[in-house]
């Protein structure tokens, strides 16, 4: 198995007169659904494929109520997901306003397995 790419070009957003360059880009072969990991995950365990979506239901609730408080979830050796925030700067701490918060995202961080799969990548160009 090897991640597929293609290349693409593009110009430095700094310098837009520079020659643009070619880089990689990742591309999808389709997608895993919950039903179809819930099948490979009952072949691996004695769950049964209503079981692991109940269970994947139930974590997917359960973080979303974390992150939600503030808290970092941590799944073990897995990762953690984290809220984190972008905002528009204020001359002092008295002036900021929440409404100047103009992006929020959950960042994943991949736990010790998934960050050394990173390493025995193979790539194939497509």
């Amino acid at each position: 198995m090897s991640v597929k790419y293609s290349l693409v070009q593009r110009a430095n957003p700094q310098k837009r007169q520079d020659p643009k360059k070619w880089y990689a880009q990742a591309e999808s072969t389709g997608e895993i659904t919950s039903k179809e990991l819930g099948k490979s995950i009952e072949e691996m365990t004695a769950l049964t494929e209503p079981d692991v979506i109940a269970a994947t239901t139930a974590l997917r609730k359960a973080m979303a109520r974390g992150l939600a408080d503030g808290k970092i979830v941590r799944l073990g050796d897995f990762g953690s997901f984290q809220v984190t925030l972008s905002s528009e700067g204020s001359d002092s701490k008295d002036k900021f306003n929440p409404a100047t918060i103009d992006s929020v995202k959950i960042v994943f961080r991949p736990g010790t397995e998934l960050r050394d799969l990173l390493t025995t990548l193979k790539f194939e160009k497509i």
